[in-house]
């Protein structure tokens, strides 16, 4: 009798409506269900008139100025509340109109409440500085007292009325490079079609580039390369036009209101002077040999007679065929965080279990990726989409818990004004488990293979965030000078200035395809200038933190918790200092690549 061939296995995401709640979040600490959410939005939408009454009072006494940051404060905790009930449950069905329509009423009341206490911030400037420092000798202003102190920071670099009004209108049209960028590369650009290393012919895009960089074949990486770079060959013009004119509006800004340069008042706002940029450009340069042995290595083990950048992304050897339920990959987070004490482990085994604070696996219609969503009120959330055979799922579920704890921290240590922590020292905690993670499986790998694959994704972890991430940064740094200089950035002004970063931060015996040198036109982040760099200071805090805790005792763990009670009641570079770290001085990022050169060591001696 002929045979019948079984048709394959036809694996459907689950409509939300037919997932287990046990493997959802449970939103009950925000509220109850969506009526309830209903009558607290109305409620706090008609609270919004209330503003006007404190318009052109906030100068008349301390007790006045007390009275509406109470309100403001109250009312922003409660639209917190709000919005981040809102957001969550789009998340779970991006498809669903209900949701969509509720998230679009908040924002649309959110977006009139800032309308309406819009005068606040100019009214506290105005006030004399003399009187305010008078009223801020008042108990009634006590709870407010960093808060206003970091407001009037402001003051030398705030213009007058009638000059924010202007700077003001000119917030949408001042964001036009940007949106002519993102427009160019990502709707109008076509990179054509090209066959991947299972013969399939697939269309190249900004999304499938990445991951034709990873194929074993090197003739798919090195055509997706050349072919995806000549679309922006073809461009390059536009393309310097609206990255000069971004930069040209960061340096008219900050002339503007009166900073020395567009770093300076980059820099400002979280009070991190420049010798902690610079620090990190000189202490990632002065250990580049090490990067240069790396690229050997992997030139050597995929036996290439050269390497290109090409060839830099493709894992040297084959992912671990290892799968964790969820049960097993919460057991191994867990596991791995022990050194940071019964309390936080506790309270992160609740969470990550019977708490249900993270939606755990996709399904039809859910946002794609991972993140934290950390509120005041309500349990620090963590959206997943896990699949127990990536293992990189199990490393995002301990970055994303670093943010949660931090958040249920903060908010149990600080009130609501001061509970946020800042994007300086977000990177810190998430990454912090990380490392833990990391030295937890190496400890418990079962082969010399298992132990060689970790140490290179820590290498590679490294390599991306923070020696590349300097990369870009010592970049922006330049161009900006540039332009403050009166430096025209043409095309090859920029291609010029890049390779020349690219040769130092490559090497000697890396070869260069001239094409790389456009790479700096298709780097989003370029167009929010001077925020790369801290990708790079929070990888390396957390690794110099890792080390401390790892090797100290029970001060050493104090110090660190207290960083995550912190919030942002101090500022960001305080925060960390107290914690055990000083980012005004080399070595947190020298410890960082001290480890990055010991990984290689240890790659090399297996390999």
């Amino acid at each position: 009798m002929p045979t019948t061939k079984k048709k394959p296995k036809t694996s459907t995401l689950p409509p939300r409506s037919r997932v287990k709640s046990a493997d959802t979040w449970d939103l009950t600490s925000l509220y109850p269900n969506d009526s309830a959410w209903e009558k607290d939005f109305l409620a706090w939408e008609k609270q919004i008139k209330r503003y006007a009454a404190f318009e052109g009072t906030l100068g008349k006494s301390a007790d006045q100025l007390a009275k509406c940051l109470d309100f403001d404060n109250k009312f922003d905790r409660r639209a917190e509340r709000i919005g981040s009930y809102a957001f969550l449950k789009t998340t779970e069905d991006t498809a669903n109109s209900d949701y969509q329509r509720m998230i679009g009423r908040y924002q649309h009341a959110a977006s009139e409440a800032g309308q309406a206490a819009s005068f606040i911030r100019p009214e506290i400037m105005a006030i004399p500085a003399k009187k305010l420092s008078k009223f801020l000798q008042e108990k009634s202003l006590a709870p407010y007292r960093l808060l206003l102190e970091k407001i009037v920071r402001y003051r030398p670099h705030t213009l007058s009325n009638s000059e924010e009004k202007l700077l003001a209108m000119q917030s949408q049209m001042s964001d036009t490079a940007n949106h002519a960028f993102r427009q160019l590369t990502d709707a109008d650009f076509k990179f054509g079609m090209i066959e991947n290393d299972k013969g399939e012919t697939i269309e190249l895009s900004q999304s499938s580039f990445s991951a034709l960089l990873h194929s074993p074949k090197r003739t798919v990486r090195s055509t997706a390369f050349h072919q995806f770079y000549e679309v922006f060959a073809n461009h390059e013009n536009v393309l310097a036009a609206t990255l000069s004119g971004s930069v040209e509006r960061d340096v008219y800004y900050a002339k503007a209101r009166g900073y020395k340069s567009a770093i300076e008042s980059a820099l400002f706002h979280d009070k991190v002077p420049m010798s902690v940029y610079d620090n990190l450009i000189a202490a990632v340069r002065s250990k580049l040999p090490a990067l240069y042995r790396y690229y050997d290595l992997r030139r050597r083990k995929m036996k290439l007679k050269d390497i290109h950048h090409y060839d830099t992304y493709v894992p040297i050897l084959s992912d671990l065929d290892q799968k964790r339920t969820w049960k097993q990959a919460v057991k191994t987070v867990v596991d791995s965080l022990e050194p940071l004490g019964s309390d936080y482990v506790c309270t992160l085994d609740r969470g990550l279990t019977t708490d249900r604070w993270c939606d755990r696996y996709p399904n039809r219609g859910k946002q794609s990726g991972a993140f934290s969503c950390g509120t005041f009120d309500g349990s620090p959330y963590i959206m997943m989409n896990y699949q127990p055979a990536v293992l990189d799922h199990v490393f995002t579920l301990t970055h994303e818990a670093g943010h949660s704890m931090h958040s249920y921290y903060s908010s149990k240590h600080q009130p609501f004004q001061y509970y946020d922590y800042t994007i300086f020292v977000a990177e810190v905690a998430s990454t912090f488990n990380e490392q833990l993670l990391s030295r937890h499986l190496m400890d418990q790998a079962g082969s010399t293979e298992e132990r060689a694959y970790l140490i290179n994704r820590d290498i590679d972890a490294i390599r991306g965030t923070i020696i590349r991430q300097t990369m870009f940064a010592e970049f922006e740094k330049i161009i900006h000078a540039l332009a403050e200089s009166g430096e025209p950035l043409t095309i090859d002004c920029l291609k010029s200035e890049y390779t020349k970063l690219l040769e130092v931060y490559f090497g000697p015996d890396f070869v260069i395809d001239p094409q790389l040198q456009l790479e700096c036109l298709r780097i989003p982040h370029f167009y929010r200038a001077f925020y790369v760099y801290k990708y790079a200071t929070g990888l390396s805090a957390a690794i110099a933190l890792s080390e401390r805790v790892l090797k100290g005792g029970s001060q050493e763990l104090d110090d660190y918790l207290s960083f995550l009670k912190g919030g942002r009641s101090k500022f960001p570079l305080d925060l960390l200092r107290d914690a055990g770290v000083d980012m005004e001085k080399p070595a947190p990022v020298n410890t960082a690549l001290k480890r990055f050169e010991s990984l290689v060591d240890e790659l090399d001696t297996i390999l």
